[in-house]
């Protein structure tokens, strides 16, 4: 897959896809669900994964809302998988039991991320080291797909040395752990204080795999400093909402606000080269991940034309 990443830029490496807008939880920094939603029909879910596929996609994280309570959800990663693509979940993890983590082990899922964001729960987040703990004692018990935890710094967090505590615990049960400097609930980032950039620093010391060790788009958010980088949203990577559209991610919604069913080849060539107002102070990290693959070439013009698409056996002359 990295190979075909770097031989073609004319397919997205990756998706983020909801199945469920409703969450159990309501963390006041988060704008990414409601209290009412009903599941994505399974068979609507298919018929987007299924696109997803023709469009060569090689990773689909499965996200919300959440999607836990999605009754079918299974069949999902099932589809996922059975399309040829990695399946992952970002899930609050309340709702893990042993059993339900066995299912996910026989559905496929590879990879899955719970967010912690405090040691006790208080009225910003309910997503608690104290509440999850023996939900991270199933995983490692239970889970053969990789498991990372990430905690975060940012807006509403009070303590953040709480994300010490946690990334110490997630490296003790085996597991990897990353840090995330959430927004508020519109979205908006501020600088982090002393005392969070200290905590975040030390953080990154435990970060053994993480791909925030070898760029400085996260140490520039972290010091509300812009990012010079080549946003591929639309492109390259895709977040398709429970309404079946294709936004550049879930802090923009609308644009494109195509829907993915008529989705095209043309639609990737041109949002891979249009340039996002957004891109400077950009939090999502996901998205930059996505785009640093392509950071070597094709500067962000809508007036450049894309490159022909050469087979992978063919030699590929980089620009």
């Amino acid at each position: 897959m990295a190979a075909r990443a770097l031989a073609s830029t004319d397919h997205p490496l990756l998706a983020h896809i909801i199945p469920m807008r409703r969450c159990n939880l309501a963390c006041t920094y988060c704008n990414e669900f409601d209290d009412f939603s009903k599941p994505v029909p399974i068979d609507e879910m298919y018929r987007r994964i299924d696109k997803l596929g023709e469009l060569g996609t090689s990773v689909v994280t499965i996200s919300g809302g959440e999607p836990l309570m999605h009754p079918e959800l299974d069949d999902v990663i099932r589809r996922i998988r059975h399309n040829g693509m990695i399946a992952g979940l970002i899930t609050n993890g309340y709702l893990l039991v042993a059993e339900r983590i066995q299912r996910l082990n026989r559905a496929g899922l590879e990879w899955l991320q719970i967010s912690i964001d405090n040691v006790n729960p208080d009225d910003v987040s309910k997503k608690s080291l104290k509440v999850l703990d023996r939900k991270l004692q199933l995983l490692a018990e239970h889970a053969d797909f990789h498991v990372n935890i990430n905690s975060v710094v940012g807006s509403g967090i009070r303590h953040p040395q709480d994300a010490l505590v946690i990334g110490k615990r997630a490296v003790e049960l085996g597991f990897t752990s990353t840090i995330g400097i959430i927004h508020d609930g519109s979205g908006q980032l501020q600088p982090l204080g002393e005392e969070e950039r200290r905590i975040y620093h030390e953080m990154k010391a435990l970060e053994k795999r993480s791909f925030t060790r070898v760029n400085a788009f996260q140490d520039n958010i972290a010091q509300g400093l812009p990012n010079d980088w080549r946003c591929r949203a639309g492109g390259r990577y895709l977040y398709i909402c429970e309404d079946g559209l294709v936004h550049y991610c879930s802090q923009q919604r609308g644009y494109p606000g195509v829907p993915l069913a008529t989705y095209t080849r043309e639609d990737l060539r041109r949002e891979y080269l249009n340039e996002k107002s957004c891109a400077p102070h950009c939090t999502v990290s996901c998205v930059h991940q996505v785009s640093i693959f392509d950071s070597w070439r094709h500067p962000q013009l809508p007036s450049e034309p894309m490159p022909r698409v050469q087979p992978a056996e063919e030699l590929v002359r980089i620009k």
